[in-house]
């Protein structure tokens, strides 16, 4: 589990926006992209990331 308090100074390397947590990923508020955790660290990559799902319209 990642610390609070590292968690609200760590920032998107993509957009520079604020993250949260998300199950066991890191989602950046701004871009919307997922970061994974290893073994307790965050892999705070651009590489790495999930990009956002574009499915947003219900049919």
């Amino acid at each position: 589990m990642i610390d609070k308090e590292l968690l609200d100074i760590l920032a998107c390397p993509a957009c520079k926006a604020a993250v949260r947590m998300e199950g066991d990923r890191i989602v950046c508020v701004g871009c919307g992209r997922r970061y994974p955790i290893k073994d307790d660290i965050p892999i705070m990559l651009i590489d790495e990331a999930e990009m956002p799902r574009q499915d947003s319209k219900e049919k």
